[in-house]
């Protein structure tokens, strides 16, 4: 057993200095650690998987990051894992507790799980090893799980145990707090509804040259890179639902402006993100929502956003601004007003269904777009 500042200081001097996750009983004593360090930022997270897309944004910003959450909510993890870290080879540590594990009498919800978390990892090709629970194994084994990341580019995992680390009080410390009350501005005029082409290029053409742009998986993506391919563009392959976390982890890490591009089907795959960015509060953040009813790049079944208005949520869940638009008159408006006052901003902007009929894919490969990307938010 170990004591949470034992591994954190270490964590630290090794160069690990963001940290998100999803509690576990396991993991108190070390979540408790890190929000009483005001050395270390923690980001509470709603999901697993949310909790990965974060810190793959806090990586792009040039953070060593650690993951932090409970094998049940390893599952949860799995696609950012491997649709997100995996083509666009974006390292952090993963910190999964064993509930369930091998001679432990644990709750039957962690039965099956805690007979294949090993297994989980090796499917993933993600290398792990039992958490370090004495204090000179803490620094040979960061530095094992650092030679793995620089190697291959990365993740790799502990397995914690229950009894890992010594019970960690946890101190006064600042919840971070949504407050609903923000402005909703309806633009919309109820005409013809414009094309995601024509949204992308409107957005290209009011967004500032230092805005970092991540773009949702499918024809979005792959739309912005036929309009213009530039190095401030993130095209997000795999990983649905997951470009807020991803931007949240940026805004968070950055002075640049900050534009998400998501979609009606995506967003609700992950509508528990819009609380963490409310929560937060980044004022450098865009949150573009494109929404065509539809699930475009599958052959245009139905989503279920009809009702939804994604505007009136982002506000209610502490965006400083909601707003709805379906032209591009109203779009503009909306995006430009958003980059001169502090956001969160959300706009809702409704698009025609369908896209190009001859659309092709970016041509550069993810661990190229993302190392290109963080080099650009390196820059002064």
């Amino acid at each position: 057993m170990i004591e949470a500042d034992t591994f954190l200081r270490q964590a630290k001097f090794k160069g690990f200095d963001f940290f998100t996750g999803v509690p576990c009983s396991f993991l108190t004593p070390l979540i408790n650690g890190v929000l009483n360090d005001s050395d270390a930022r923690y980001v509470a997270a709603a999901s697993e998987g949310e909790a990965v897309a974060i810190a793959a944004g806090a990586w792009l910003c040039g953070r060593q990051t650690v993951v932090m959450f409970q094998n049940s909510g390893l599952g949860n993890a799995v696609n950012p894992l491997t649709s997100l870290n995996f083509p666009f080879r974006i390292p952090t540590l993963v910190i999964c507790t064993w509930r369930g594990g091998a001679g432990l009498s644990d709750e039957p919800q962690h039965e099956l799980m805690g007979e294949i978390t090993p297994d989980v990892f090796e499917v993933m090709r993600i290398p792990y090893n039992l958490f370090p629970a004495e204090d000179d194994r803490i620094a040979p084994m960061l530095d094992d799980a650092l030679a793995q990341m620089s190697q291959n580019g990365l993740p790799a995992a502990f397995i914690m145990q229950k009894g890992d680390v010594a019970d960690q009080d946890l101190g006064d410390v600042t919840t971070p707090l949504a407050e609903a009350g923000g402005d909703v501005v309806d633009l919309r005029t109820h005409g013809a509804l414009p094309s995601r082409y024509n949204a992308l290029e409107a957005m290209l053409g009011v967004a500032p040259e230092n805005a970092g742009i991540i773009v949702t998986t499918g024809k979005s993506g792959r739309e912005l890179f036929t309009i213009e391919d530039r190095k401030q563009h993130l095209y997000q392959v795999g990983s649905m639902g997951c470009a807020a976390g991803m931007g949240l982890g940026v805004a968070l890490n950055t002075d640049k402006p900050v534009i998400v591009v998501d979609g009606d089907g995506a967003l609700m795959m992950k509508m528990g993100t819009l609380a963490t960015v409310g929560a937060y509060q980044p004022n450098n953040l865009v949150h573009l929502v494109l929404d065509n009813g539809t699930y475009d790049s599958t052959g245009g079944q139905p989503t279920v956003s009809g009702g939804v208005d994604f505007a009136g949520c982002a506000v209610a869940s502490g965006y400083k601004r909601g707003v709805r638009t379906d032209d591009i008159a109203g779009l503009e408006k909306a995006l430009s007003e958003a980059m001169q006052t502090g956001g969160p901003t959300l706009i809702h902007t409704k698009i025609a269904p369908g896209s190009l009929s001859k659309l092709g894919r970016p041509t550069v490969k993810p661990p190229e777009v993302a190392r290109r990307f963080k080099a650009f938010l390196a820059e002064d």
